[in-house]
């Protein structure tokens, strides 16, 4: 069964990550976005790839 708090504490975790660029270096998040729409779909698959695998991993060792 899906415990909703801890869903809700991971979705407000994720919100203050992804807003800590933003607001830290604006300019960084530009030249960031610039360099992503540079790159390739399969570039970009494989970065999405490993960003996962290593949350999962992440998130093995926590709990």
């Amino acid at each position: 069964m899906i415990d909703w708090n801890n869903l809700w504490v991971a979705t407000a975790l994720m919100l203050i990550i992804e807003g800590l660029l933003p607001f830290l270096s604006p300019d960084g998040l530009r030249r960031a976005l610039i360099t992503m729409v540079q790159m390739s779909d399969r570039a970009l698959r494989i970065t999405g790839l490993v960003s996962m695998i290593i949350g999962v991993a992440l998130l093995y060792l926590v709990r």
